[in-house]
């Protein structure tokens, strides 16, 4: 059950004639959000208690909310204390309650990639918010790679950011072929009929067990599967659950979205104080790839944490379990005074 916090609200940004990389427009656009915690401001009257936290690719800003994420970092005394911060929790483009393929145009809605969320993210921060800068980005699994993106293109808007579970380099080898896997699926599919079907398309949903396979670790599904008979049983509650929670167009949608994504060649014009936090046992960004401490090396105020597998772990899926991540939360906001 979702969690309550000091003065949480719910809002829409609406934004005329958005207009996306790909030249392609959306006259009436709009990102919803979330808000926790009461800007608090200094002598010139500027928001000095901003923080910015984005989500991941199949989530919205209510991931943020699940308990073993707020109670460890929102409630009182922790790292990102709502009565002492204004925290603001956007459904990416695509996603939540933010213009999606879903609401109406399939696969006519234009063709976005992450460039295109950090802008829109960008404008509802200092446009609709008053904000010029912020405290901390703090980004999981795409929401990270978006936080990259924020510290390489808008270099003099925060004090720090931290990027979990992700890898500041373009999305390619096992990360981009499972991306491509889910993808080939549903275009595949003959009841997709290029985005413009009646009823959902299922043909595609066997595919959707990858996500589990990337996201958990070997150690969580073996205890959620010890024998055959369970495994059969946790690969036909997946795609049932793909099925009831996703709509093909917009999941399509996402997974092409990091298309434009390689903040690489400009980490070294990062201005923030940077933490990047990564798990042993994650599949999407396995460490032995090397990429993290290669990049790490060429952000001038960088630092990389590489959590060990643990009981405690669960994969990619980490990120759900704050109490795993969040000290080093409390440690950047510390470091920053």
């Amino acid at each position: 059950m979702a969690s309550t916090f000091p003065n949480q609200t719910e809002g829409r940004f609406l934004i005329p004639d958005f207009r996306f990389q790909s030249g392609e427009a959306l006259p009436d656009f709009q990102l919803r959000y979330l808000t926790l915690g009461t800007p608090k401001r200094d002598a010139a009257g500027r928001v000095v208690n901003a923080v910015l936290m984005l989500h991941g690719t199949t989530g919205s800003s209510r991931q943020f909310l699940q308990p073993s994420v707020a109670n460890e970092l929102f409630g009182e005394g922790q790292p990102l204390d709502a009565s002492r911060y204004f925290i603001i929790l956007p459904d990416d483009i695509g996603h939540g309650g933010s213009s999606k393929p879903s609401d109406g145009l399939r696969s006519r809605f234009p063709r976005f990639g992450y460039k295109d969320s950090v802008r829109a993210q960008h404008r509802l921060v200092t446009e609709h918010f008053g904000i010029d800068r912020l405290r901390l980005v703090l980004g999981c699994s795409m929401g990270g790679m978006q936080a990259w993106l924020w510290a390489v293109r808008y270099a003099h808007s925060m004090d720090a950011i931290m990027p979990i579970a992700c890898q500041p380099a373009q999305i390619a080898g096992r990360n981009l072929l499972f991306r491509r896997l889910i993808i080939e699926a549903i275009h595949n599919d003959a009841d997709w009929q290029g985005g413009e079907y009646s009823s959902p398309p299922r043909r595609w949903l066997p595919a959707s067990i990858v996500f589990t396979i990337m996201s958990d670790s070997p150690l969580s599904l073996q205890a959620q599967a010890p024998t055959r008979e369970a495994t059969e049983a946790l690969f036909d509650r997946v795609a049932e659950n793909t099925a009831r929670t996703f709509d093909a167009n917009d999941l399509l949608s996402w997974l092409e979205a990091s298309w434009d994504y390689d903040p690489e060649p400009d980490l070294h014009t990062i201005k923030a104080r940077v933490l990047a936090v990564n798990f042993a046992d994650d599949m999407v960004n396995p460490p032995n790839l090397g990429i993290m401490e290669r990049a790490i090396e060429t952000v001038p105020d960088g630092r990389y944490v590489l959590i060990p597998e643990s009981d405690q772990t669960k994969g990619h899926q980490t990120v759900f379990l704050a109490a795993v991540w969040k000290t080093y939360v409390r440690e950047l906001l510390q470091s920053i005074g």
